[in-house]
């Protein structure tokens, strides 16, 4: 989904990169940075207590009115700051709920669909009989924009942008660069052999900053000039840091024992040149790979955890399309819940409040979650089409229908369910829809409630629709530490560290083949297909694939999203890994760094699957 448009953000800026020392005159080369937020919003202590029969919270200097219905609590905050719904609790102990974060379809600020709002799991403890405080971490907005400006073996000047959170690159890989005047063009070639001005740029005097127009953004903004030691994000890591050598990591009270690569079978060496490989990646290259995390599990134990481009273990990572697979995860544990839900259920059945549905058709009452989870349902949606009436950003962004679950419904169909391939991510949430239905729980606390508390998650938040329900079709934010539970959980039967969470018949069931991706299942000619798509089989929310081991290969199945954010586990090998990127709409990039960095390096060296650690 497109949430990041900047137009309506910018100007609500301001750069927190300190000038450095300007290049002299002629100088041209060099390193520029704009660091700043889409938006500020508060974070801090949040107070909720009860006095007199009267509820109240402060937070932030604001202080807003509880209502109380049953054991409900709910207050929204004034100038859209956000707002906190809970559960008040039985007796004494700890108040549980949720912050929410406003965002595009709430907040004023950000028209044109922005940013949007996110649900954060909290714990309030209790301080005095009817009061109970807790931290609130709203989840940031950063933008990160760096300009390099280099000499190529030819002597002229390139420019390369670089964003490691969104990878916009303001429209070419690399821009020829020439400056006259304190004016500088940045140039694209052209068919004749020359070169076209795409936009130019100003210096600005005595500050040496450079600016220049944002092509997304509508306006101007202005780089600084810095230098890799004073930045944490422009490269892979900080410069002048001591060469990589592998290391086992840090034991944390997370659940997760770690052990050292040696101790479950595999080559400490291979794996250190994997991620030298990418430290030592040049991310003015014409296709840098942008990772930002890399974990390996094997055996049950963490043996690699590396972070990249200024990302950090504590920093919750977008999982983008990734997240679709909670899909299948929450509905295996709403089952083991004894939750009448699966595949075989009817969408159109678990949502009939909805109803009526425009475009009626009677394929619609036929249409399965099965359907929805392979993308097979048959509706008029397809993510690769701007002209689909489905497409997740014309979903997203229009504004006659707030109800996404009733937005899809309301689709014409298409095809057949069951016939067509069409990736969508509407269909996707239209499976929140049937959760929500199913077990009466808002998702947010089906997620907290099902799979975030026993399996230990940190800080983690999920992304809102217009009207208030949890998204599904992608964009949950996750430390990577956490996602790779999900993966040790499978791996472990539906178990973690001894709790079950899912059946293990449901593993076999969720990540068994349903259909294979193809020309033919999507309808695409072969010229057409590889812009699309690669050669796959889907199951459940899980794409099915293989691992190269050298002369054998063993198979995977893996939830993926958008600029590199995977979670794979390959049973055969008791492996689980988990990559985090940038690479947004280079999916010829990512889809590769399983293979090329995990891949390669088992190759070298592996040893049998230890006995998993309890």
């Amino acid at each position: 989904m497109n949430r990041w448009l900047l137009a309506p953000l910018l100007a609500f800026a301001s750069s927190v990169v300190a000038a450095q020392t300007p290049p002299s005159d002629g100088e041209l080369g060099g390193l520029w940075a704009l660091e700043t937020q889409f938006a500020s919003f508060p974070s801090g202590e949040l107070v909720v207590e009860q006095s007199r029969g009267r509820w109240q919270a402060t937070f932030a200097g604001r202080t807003a009115l509880v209502e109380a219905s049953g054991d409900r609590l709910a207050a929204t905050f004034p100038d859209a700051i956000g707002a906190f719904r809970g559960k008040r609790p039985a007796g004494d102990g700890p108040l549980e709920g949720f912050w929410l974060r406003p965002g595009a379809f709430e907040d004023p600020r950000f028209p044109g669909g922005a940013t949007s709002p996110f649900a954060t799991a909290i714990t309030l403890e209790q301080d005095g009989r009817h009061r109970w405080r807790g931290a609130v971490r709203t989840l940031p907005t950063p933008i990160r924009l760096y300009l390099k400006i280099f000499r190529n073996e030819e002597g002229m000047w390139l420019a390369a942008f670089r964003d490691p959170d969104q990878n916009q690159n303001l429209g070419a890989s690399r821009f020829r660069v020439t400056e006259a005047g304190g004016k500088l063009a940045f140039s694209l070639p052209n068919e004749a052999g020359g070169f076209d001005v795409a936009f130019e740029g100003v210096r600005v005097p005595g500050t040496g900053a450079i600016r220049l127009p944002w092509p997304t953004a509508g306006h101007e903004v202005e780089l600084h000039p810095t230098t890799p030691e004073r930045t944490q994000a422009f490269l892979p890591r900080p410069a002048g840091e001591p060469a990589y050598a592998y290391r086992a990591p840090d034991a944390l009270d997370d659940g997760w024992p770690v052990a050292r690569a040696s101790a479950v079978g595999l080559d400490e060496a291979a794996l250190a040149v994997a991620v030298r490989k990418i430290i030592d990646g040049d991310p003015a290259a014409r296709a840098p790979s942008l990772v930002h995390s890399m974990l390996v599990a094997r055996g049950g134990r963490l043996i690699l955890e590396e972070y990249f481009f200024g990302y950090t273990r504590d920093t919750p990572h977008d999982t983008r399309s990734a997240g679709k697979t909670f899909s299948s995860v929450l509905m295996g544990a709403a089952r083991r819940q004894g939750v009448d839900i699966g595949p075989e259920s009817r969408i159109v059945e678990l949502l009939a409040d909805r109803g009526p549905f425009a475009n009626p058709d009677p394929r619609k009452a036929q249409i399965t979650l099965a359907h929805l989870m392979t993308h097979t349902a048959g509706l008029a949606c397809n993510d690769n089409d701007e002209a689909s009436p489905g497409n997740e950003d014309t979903m997203s962004t229009q504004r006659a229908q707030p109800d996404w679950w009733k937005y899809a419904l309301d689709l014409p169909m298409a095809h057949d369910p069951g016939v067509r391939y069409a990736y969508c991510s509407a269909n996707t949430h239209l499976v929140s829809g049937a959760l929500t239905a199913a077990t009466g729980t808002w998702l947010p606390e089906l997620f907290d409630r099902a799979l975030a508390r026993p399996l230990g998650f940190g800080e983690w938040h999920w992304m809102l629709t217009p009207t208030g329900e949890g998204y599904l079709g992608g964009g949950a934010f996750l430390h990577p530490r956490d996602l790779l539970k999900v993966g040790q959980l499978y791996l472990d039967g539906g178990t973690w560290r001894g709790q079950r969470i899912v059946d293990e018949s449901w593993i076999a069931e969720s990540t068994a083949s349903r259909i294979a991706v193809t020309p033919q299942t999507t309808g695409y000619s072969e010229e057409e297909f590889g812009n699309y798509y690669g050669r796959y089989e889907d199951a459940l929310a899980w794409h099915l694939g293989t691992l190269s081991l050298g002369d054998r290969s063993v198979r995977t199945f893996a939830a993926t999203g958008n600029g590199g954010q995977l979670l794979v586990v390959a049973p055969e090998l008791g492996l689980a890994m988990v990559f985090t990127g940038g690479n947004y709409r280079q999916g010829g990039i990512w889809s590769q760094w399983p293979q090329t960095l995990v891949g390669e390096a088992l190759a070298a060296g592996l040893g049998p699957v230890p006995a998993r650690a309890r």
